[in-house]
């Protein structure tokens, strides 16, 4: 089977750690706290709580 799909997730990941770390550089770690705080509010507001489905 061959794949015309050009997408490269380790990239991706790379590209993502990169941006996060540039913002971050010069912050202190109330700080940093702090942005990963609004990151994640950012997140939940715009995509919704994740659903967590019980195994049991």
């Amino acid at each position: 089977m061959k794949t015309t799909n050009d997408f490269d997730c380790v990239k991706m990941m790379r590209d993502i750690r990169d941006k996060v770390n540039s913002e971050i550089v010069k912050m202190d770690s109330a700080q940093i706290i702090e942005y990963f705080r609004k990151k994640s509010e950012e997140y939940k507001s715009k995509y919704g709580q994740p659903e967590i489905k019980s195994h049991t």
